[in-house]
């Protein structure tokens, strides 16, 4: 069926046909769209991006008087 015919076969149908067949439309783009397989996450990709201080596990100053 071509894009003319569909077209035609459309605006044939009832106001309220046609406008299940819009939702129908609007159905198949968010199925296709939520299809879109994600991309595996690449091993290392943030390496040397975050940097801990040196003295990350100290204990806090504000808590030396619960200690």
């Amino acid at each position: 069926m071509t894009d003319t015919t569909l077209k035609l076969e459309i605006n044939s149908l009832p106001k309220e046909m046609r406008a299940e067949v819009a939702d129908f439309v609007e159905f198949l783009k968010t199925k296709s769209k939520s299809k879109t397989k994600l991309k595996a996450r690449e091993f290392g990709f943030a390496k040397g991006k975050i940097k801990l201080s040196p003295d990350f596990d100290e204990p806090l100053d504000e808590f030396k008087d619960y200690m």
